[in-house]
């Protein structure tokens, strides 16, 4: 079954919690904090398997979660991290951040990688806070948290030209005829339903991959028929191979049949209008193929034009020739813009405030990627954890800002799915 397209959840493992322990031996005084960092969650990975041509394996996964470090122990050992996950993706696959709409990573060469989700780092033992002031504190923290994604997996085939065109125009006998693909060929619209590769070999020796895609129709870019499942290969190629049946057998106008799937390209993207495109003339071993190219060239005089008749294999050499060369001085355009990258920022001059409080009923809700973060990390167990929360609270400004929301002694404040009393 060829599968394009999948959504999925991925979270990477959690860090490790951190461990709260004291030396205790017979002979040596004020032994101190003994407590162990916790090990690294495991990061999320996916990589190009050349092997896979279909996202078919991920199809029933709806999520892909990392494991967890291994917890920090006793006398300053510290927790094993854990295996990061590698997920097997074919080559021509695209990862988009479903929340942001960013691109995580285009895998369009072999054995390329991308790290799409990162593990959480372990939580700091006892031993890591002792200081000159504190020297044998009594907290702990727990593993940071993995990122969670929510993605969109979409495989957009590799191919150097692609074939495009109406139902039943000869697409598929063009490359059954040029290749060694076996494509389905039948006298009825959509007989393709899934795209067909194929290693076309020019006169000189060599070879560049012809993709034959699902017919489109008349409104395929809005989610007419079959075509617009599939207008995502057409991306990626460097030539588009437009095949017109240029006798009309159908009752179809051959410049109508033309604009019409111009339109679809430039409605679904209009970078594709960009891309060089070269018309095969076909069926031109049927009546009035002659007379309507006639019209066709007079309508277009600059496009190159080739008259073929796939069923018999006329003219298709010379065509092959000509994208061979063709191919040559054709560079592949970038998909994305750099702007559609999700980018890691180490380092930035003007960090923006790290939370937003919001007035709800019942008193206040303190909201906030690094505040949570920090909360769930946070062993409330114990009171030196709980006043050094607090403290980081309040050196944030988030004391200062609820006081002038007029927040009073007893209000209760929310942070994720829990309350807290508000005490000056």
């Amino acid at each position: 079954m060829f599968v394009d397209e999948v959504n999925l959840k991925v979270i990477a493992g959690s860090g490790g919690d951190g461990c709260t322990a004291f030396r205790r031996e017979k002979y040596v005084a004020l032994g101190g904090p003994y407590g162990g960092n916790g090990g690294r969650g495991s990061d999320i990975y996916f990589v190009v398997d050349t092997g896979l041509h279909t996202l078919l394996d991920l199809r029933y996964q709806k999520l892909i979660q990392g494991k967890k470090g291994e917890n920090g122990k006793g006398k300053n050992q510290h927790g094993k991290s854990a295996e990061d996950l590698f997920i097997k993706v074919p080559q021509g696959t695209v990862v988009t951040d479903l929340d942001t709409g960013l691109i995580l990573a285009d895998l369009k060469e072999k054995n390329s990688k991308a790290l799409i989700a990162k593990g959480g780092r372990g939580g700091r033992g006892n031993t890591a806070f002792k200081t000159h002031e504190n020297t044998a504190p009594n907290f702990s923290e727990n593993g940071e948290p993995g990122e969670e994604r929510n993605l969109k997996i979409e495989l957009k085939l590799l191919a150097d030209v692609g074939l495009v065109g109406f139902p039943s125009v000869g697409k598929s006998t063009i490359l059954s005829k040029v290749s060694q693909a076996k494509p389905k060929i039948a006298a009825y619209p959509f007989t393709t339903l899934t795209p067909n590769l194929g290693v076309v070999k020019a006169t000189n020796g060599n070879s560049f991959v012809l993709a034959d895609l699902p017919g489109l129709i008349e409104g395929a870019s809005q989610g007419q028929g079959v075509g617009d499942q599939f207008l995502r290969h057409i991306e990626r190629t460097k030539i588009l191979l437009h095949v017109i049946d240029m006798s009309g057998s159908d009752g179809r106008d051959p410049i109508e049949d033309y604009q019409k799937i111009n339109h679809e390209l430039e409605t679904f993207n209009p970078k594709l209008m960009k891309r060089k495109q070269v018309i095969l003339a076909n069926k031109m071993d049927l009546p009035k193929a002659k007379e309507n190219l006639k019209v066709f060239q007079k309508k277009y005089p600059d496009l190159k034009v080739f008259s073929i008749s796939a069923i018999t294999g006329k003219g298709l050499q010379e065509v092959i020739d000509y994208l061979d060369l063709l191919l040559q001085t054709t560079q592949e355009e970038e998909l994305f813009e750099k702007s559609s990258f999700e980018s890691h920022v180490l380092y930035t001059f003007q960090e923006e405030k790290p939370y937003t409080i919001l007035k709800e009923d019942g008193g206040y809700a303190i909201l906030g990627e690094k505040i949570e973060k920090l909360f769930k990390m946070t062993k409330f167990s114990s009171e030196e954890a709980i006043y050094r929360f607090a403290n980081k609270l309040r050196k944030m400004g988030i004391d200062e800002e609820l006081e002038k929301m007029g927040i009073q002694d007893g209000d209760m404040v929310r942070i994720l799915d829990y309350y807290f009393e508000y005490h000056k």
